[in-house]
């Protein structure tokens, strides 16, 4: 169904498979792997795939050194690479009797123990990507932006019929992420426990973490509960958006911000079935800042994100960060955005290369010199100008 989309990610990984002789594609379970490598490895004839959950095709590796050595001049795709983590050494001794590029593309679900193997084993001999859900330059043929936010860019979940079945495929990934892939890895936390924390990191999104206080509610200790976050990180459902680091006159928040990164299943999260209520929902602006921050991250894979806040309140709710470049944005729910005197205090202080407000507006103009309001779609394309 998804196969019809061009994912932006599929040149990337071309070029990688064409420069290293592995690559490792990480993003959060059915957010579209399995597909996008399909269509590559169909477009190459030379590929074989195995997927790790399938018993057959994990039996095909009894003998790891025998499959490799016979289909050394293909490109093996081995699917859920996190299943089997001792592979990591056994790719390497391979890759070190051919280094030719393309050899291997590795497909896994969960990051930290991946990077941590890859890391170690693997070390100059893999390129590493990370694929999102779909994003709005993606499908914007096909959804709004609307429609995107409301549902979020699991493919089963903006592809659904209605979005009561879209609802229900989320209900369904979010019961089988606590249920099964949270449980294992094995951190010995009851399930509600864990359903406990996800909904209260839904309402607290784009809120700058208390760690001390999430752990009281949840009777944990704060190292924990810091645990905890981190493998939902790895699982790639939390962002937590460190601040900026900046010699600024005035004194800085210094706690990172949470975020759910994909707002379908933060609607789900937060007892949102439509459209309307959401627009009516007393966390709206908070969703749409993460949505937002979600699309421009991934339009800038080259760039640091922090966002910037002073004591006094001033924020800029989006930082990018290259060398000695910067690009600042502000997100607004608003057909009539404002700038607000902090955000201007600070633009004056960073100046940055790209000063820009992204609100739910039908045309980009521009609302002070230098400054631009810009629509959803506008800010999923970073060299627009």
């Amino acid at each position: 169904m998804h196969g019809y989309f061009s994912r932006d990610a599929g040149a990337t990984l071309a070029k990688a498979l064409g420069r290293a002789p592995a690559a490792l594609l990480l993003g959060p379970r059915q957010c579209g792997k399995s597909t996008l490598a399909r269509q590559l490895l169909a477009q190459r004839g030379d590929a074989v795939i195995l997927d790790l959950q399938d018993r057959a095709d994990r039996a095909r590796l009894q003998e790891p050194e025998l499959f490799f050595e016979a289909h050394r001049h293909q490109l093996v795709c081995l699917d859920e690479i996190q299943l089997l983590p001792e592979f990591f050494s056994l790719l390497r001794a391979e890759i070190d009797r051919d280094r030719r590029p393309g050899r291997f593309l590795l497909l896994g679900s969960a990051s930290g123990p991946l990077l941590r193997q890859s890391h170690e084993s693997l070390a100059g001999r893999i390129a590493q990507l990370e694929l999102t859900p779909f994003l709005l330059k993606e499908v914007a043929q096909a959804a709004s932006w609307q429609q995107l936010w409301l549902r979020g860019g699991f493919p089963e979940s903006l592809l659904a019929a209605a979005d009561e079945d879209s609802l229900d495929w989320r209900e369904d990934f979010i019961r089988t992420f606590l249920g099964r892939d949270i449980a294992s890895l094995e951190l010995g936390l009851p399930l509600p426990l864990m359903e406990r924390l996800w909904r209260l990191l839904a309402h607290s999104q784009g809120q700058t973490l208390n760690a001390s206080r999430l752990a009281g509610l949840l009777d944990l200790r704060s190292t924990r509960l810091k645990q905890l976050l981190a493998v939902l990180e790895q699982t790639f459902m939390l962002r937590l958006l460190p601040p900026l680091e900046a010699n600024l006159s005035k004194r800085l928040v210094r706690s990172p911000k949470l975020y759910l990164r994909d707002s379908g299943l933060l609607h789900n999260l937060l007892g949102i079935e439509t459209y309307d209520d959401l627009l009516a929902h007393p966390q709206a602006g908070e969703s749409w800042e993460g949505f937002v921050i979600e699309q421009l991250i991934a339009a800038h894979p080259r760039w640091r994100p922090h966002f910037l806040r002073t004591s006094n309140g001033a924020e800029l709710d989006l930082v990018l960060e290259r060398g000695q470049r910067w690009r600042v944005f502000e997100i607004k729910l608003s057909k009539a955005p404002r700038v607000s005197r902090g955000f201007h205090e600070l633009v004056g202080q960073l100046q940055p290369e790209r000063a820009e407000l992204i609100a739910p507006v039908d045309q980009a103009f521009e609302a002070r010199p230098g400054i631009w309001v810009r629509p959803p779609l506008q800010a999923s394309n970073a060299e627009r100008i």
